[in-house]
């Protein structure tokens, strides 16, 4: 199992759709720092077949420390984001082999 990064990707989408990866990677950037800037906002971004990300509310709880877990640990409330991958992605997701260790 790889690691898709974004040099990759740029790479990966400059090749395939024979762009110079200057163009690709501001429009890669851009992308990013779009969708960052709506979660900053509290919007949900719905890509179809892709999935849905969005800003969820975790609740404050009780933690443990595993070397000593008899002292608990306060864990605030924070703000997350959530994905929640289409049915497409979840379809080849399920459908690929699974890696071998």
């Amino acid at each position: 199992m790889a690691t898709m990064t974004k040099k990759k990707l740029i790479s990966t989408i400059s090749q395939d759709q024979g762009i110079h990866p200057n163009h690709v990677r501001n429009v890669v950037q851009n992308f990013l720092d779009a969708m960052t800037d709506a979660l900053a906002k509290g919007d949900r971004l719905e890509f179809r077949d892709f999935g849905v990300l969005q800003v969820v509310e975790r609740k404050p709880k009780i933690g443990r420390n595993p070397k000593n877990a008899s002292v608990p640990i306060h864990i605030p409330a924070r703000r997350a984001v959530k994905f929640t991958p289409g049915k497409k992605m979840r379809r080849l997701i399920e459908n690929s082999k699974k890696p071998t260790a």
